[in-house]
């Protein structure tokens, strides 16, 4: 059984995508949050959370039986020597902001990816996002770069800033990572 930080926060399943589309939604229409320029449906959205729990953690907030934000990690970087790193991700209902939940999802998230042996999380950030950079930072993220101009959404071009957060000592001969999958059994 999976213990998370907050009586708030459980593991996502697959019937949570419609919940979790709609919030994302917003984001893809109406900001460069994200670079993805049509929302997925809840059908695509179920798919991402079920293949994602196979090797990683995707978590939801949820308070009187509705699904108020969710945090996950995926795959940094396809080649092998990059598996003991992550990038994470954390949205939150826009009626929900400001309210620590980002902060909760991603206490919940950091143990279970530390218990699956990973080392390093990434988060991607288009600037300018005040919110995301503090929410980030605050969780122990430092900056690394920007990579100017990479992405080109509503308009205009913009910015994705890097921070990284350690997970666990960066030992000789680290134990492969533990699926996800394997840890809820």
């Amino acid at each position: 059984m999976i213990q998370t930080t907050s009586p708030n926060v459980r593991v996502a399943r697959a019937e949570d995508g419609a919940r979790v589309a709609e919030i994302y939604a917003p984001y893809v229409i109406d900001t460069p949050i994200t670079f993805e320029t049509e929302p997925p449906d809840a059908e695509a959205m179920s798919e991402r959370i079920a293949s994602t729990l196979a090797r990683f953690p995707w978590l939801v907030w949820e308070e009187g039986g509705r699904i108020a934000g969710y945090a996950y990690a995926s795959e940094h970087r396809a080649r092998a020597a990059y598996r003991w790193c992550v990038e994470v991700a954390v949205y939150v209902d826009a009626a929900a902001h400001r309210r620590g939940m980002g902060s909760h999802l991603y206490a919940s998230l950091f143990p279970l990816l530390v218990r699956q042996g990973l080392r390093n999380a990434y988060a991607g950030i288009t600037l300018p996002n005040a919110a995301s950079v503090g929410l980030h930072e605050a969780v122990g993220f430092e900056k690394l770069g920007v990579y100017r101009r990479i992405g080109w959404k509503l308009g205009s071009w913009h910015d994705v800033g890097w921070w990284e957060r350690s997970l666990a000592l960066h030992t000789p001969d680290p134990a492969e990572p533990v699926p996800f999958a394997e840890l809820r059994v």
